[in-house]
């Protein structure tokens, strides 16, 4: 049977020698990857594949961008939007193709826009700017900072996680007249800023990580009648939670949902937790060292047995192998070069 193929593409911040996004062909036995190109696009901090995998987006400094995916992989641009605010930091979409929302750090929006047929990024439908003070705190601003805005896996809900304000707003989606609506608060611990949200594979558990906690709170997900109710569970910790040097990162789970990755900037390390299916719970299994600098994000192969680390600081990707049973990861090729990296998604070449 002929493998599958895949590629990485990967964001970076362009204000001195970059110039956008990075396409990767991976060999995901080897766990490796090599370069192939670079689309010349402004800032892309965040950037993800659509459900039905025909589009990319991405945020840019003017406001969202789209593209066609070829049948290589390459990205063939379409257009871009004005996102009604301040750049965004975050983007997500409906597994219909219809919104894609928008996260905002610096101005605390969250921003839902139109997608046309085409896939293109059509007008605004709504905004909201998050609005209230959270507790003063010396080492962070406790204005609104919307980190992350995920759907629901019932596609029902926007969850938008707000760093400066110690919660995570629930907006229920009214894809009929383009609007969100607040519903419900997720109540996070105060000081712990949250700073992003993942969804079990069976959606039955929620998991968001706090930058300033080192922790992941784990919370059972449900729908009633009376709207999403999450009902916290368990907390682990990234990091000795009294360690200021730590800072959580980034959050993401492997392709079989059967276990959660953490990035921890200062110590500069990744976090790997087993996820018990019956009740959602995590179980440590090993902290490893990246041998690079602020891991601002994290991708793990479709193999489940390589993952890779985008060293902010240290200007480079390495990509390490993980035995899951003896608990240890390796690192067993040297990092790929490449400036101010900031999010990656793994993409599979289908046809």
């Amino acid at each position: 049977m002929e493998q599958k193929k895949y590629v990485a593409y990967v964001g970076t911040y362009t204000h001195e020698h970059s110039i956008g996004i990075h396409i990767y062909d991976l060999n995901v036995e080897q766990g490796s990857m090599e370069e192939r190109k670079v689309i010349n696009i402004n800032n892309p901090s965040d950037l993800l594949v659509s459900c039905n995998k025909k589009y990319l987006y991405s945020i840019t400094d003017e406001g969202v961008k789209s593209f066609k995916i070829l049948p290589d992989g390459d990205l063939e641009a379409m257009n871009e939007q004005w996102i009604g605010g301040m750049r965004g930091c975050y983007l997500d979409v409906d597994e219909q193709n219809r919104y894609v929302f928008v996260g905002g750090y610096h101005d605390g929006r969250v921003s839902m826009l139109h997608l046309n047929e085409d896939g293109s990024v059509g007008k605004i439908a709504d905004g909201i700017f998050h609005q209230a003070v959270g507790r003063n705190a010396a080492d962070r601003s406790s204005r609104p900072h919307v980190n992350c805005v995920k759907v629901t896996p019932d596609q029902k809900f926007l969850c938008a996680v707000d760093g400066g304000l110690d919660h995570v707003k629930v907006y229920k989606i009214n894809y009929e007249r383009g609007k969100l609506h607040l519903v419900d608060f997720i109540r996070c611990d105060l000081d712990s800023a949250p700073k992003m949200i993942r969804f079990s594979k069976d959606g039955k558990n929620a998991y968001v990580l706090n930058e300033l906690k080192n922790s992941v709170d784990v919370y059972h997900y449900s729908v009633s009648d009376n709207g999403p109710e999450f009902e916290r569970i368990q907390t682990v910790y990234t990091e000795d939670k009294t360690d200021r040097s730590c800072s959580a990162q980034n959050m993401e789970f492997s392709r079989d949902g059967k276990y959660l990755y953490c990035s921890n900037a200062g110590t500069n390390e990744i976090v790997i937790f087993e996820r018990e299916e019956e009740t959602g719970r995590l179980e440590l299994i090993c902290i490893t060292p990246i041998s690079g600098f602020f891991p601002k994000a994290l991708a793990v192969f479709p193999d489940n047995n390589h993952f890779m680390s985008l060293n902010h600081e240290s200007d480079e990707i390495t990509t390490l192998k993980v035995d899951y049973e003896k608990k240890y990861v390796l690192m067993d090729r040297k990092p790929i070069k490449i400036y101010k990296p900031n999010c990656v998604y793994i993409h599979c070449l289908e046809g």
